[in-house]
């Protein structure tokens, strides 16, 4: 496994890197003290995960999996970071094993836990298609960018157009035998973020319903 951290702390630097050493003794650490540098080690090294401050940079060229540390706790921080691309938030100060949980899930789901069906045909709602087989969505014949997180959730709801998928169903899809750790609201800003992309207004939406206190479905 190849890991990359973008830090300014040396103490960070040292102990998140150790913590992977323990974990994973064949794991390759590298790391960086400031996003330029941090973007070029991503380009040339193509890790499997990676976390930094300038994640919007790298979301122009890769879908590399990123984990935000930060020691901002607000919701508005932590929705930024989700909108620019992130797959997941951890405030400072952070112990191991809530980081190691952290990175395990991602890992899971990123190393084939999740296939799309080849065969499916586009689903198109509106001006918003969504291509389940190459895991593409576009917008007015234009493709926008989502994350890994916001992508299951939509080709799951597409894969059951119509029908109710739960938000259970939904949690484990994106966390596995983690999902206990996650509670609705951190699904909840995953939809949200995925309905601004695809101008889905969250008040009164067209593509992405609710089911009260169950889950969602894309309308039929």
């Amino acid at each position: 496994m190849k890991v990359v951290l973008i830090e300014d702390s040396p103490e960070i630097l040292k102990g998140v890197s150790l913590t992977f050493g323990l974990r994973w003794p064949d794991a390759t650490v590298l790391t960086a003290m400031e996003g330029r540098k941090g973007v070029e080690v991503v380009e040339e090294e193509s890790p499997d995960i990676a976390g930094f401050e300038v994640l919007e940079n790298i979301r122009k060229f890769s879908d590399v999996p990123i984990i935000i540390l930060t020691v901002r706790d607000s919701e508005v921080d932590e929705l930024r970071g989700l909108e620019m691309g992130a797959d997941d938030y951890i405030t400072k100060p952070f112990s191991p094993a809530n980081l190691l949980i952290r990175v395990q899930a991602i890992l899971r789901r990123t190393n084939g836990s999740y296939k799309p069906e080849q065969n499916m045909e586009p689903v198109t709602i509106e001006n918003v298609t969504v291509n389940i087989a190459t895991r593409e969505v576009f917008v007015d014949d234009r493709r926008i960018q989502i994350t890994p997180n916001e992508g299951k959730i939509l080709y799951s709801l597409a894969k059951n157009r119509g029908k109710l998928v739960t938000r259970d169903s939904l949690k484990q899809i994106l966390w596995g035998n983690e999902s206990k750790y996650y509670d609705n609201t951190v699904l909840k800003r995953y939809v949200y973020q995925l309905r601004k992309k695809l101008g889905d207004d969250a008040s009164s939406p067209h593509i992405i319903l609710n089911e009260r206190g169950l889950g969602y479905r894309l309308v039929a």
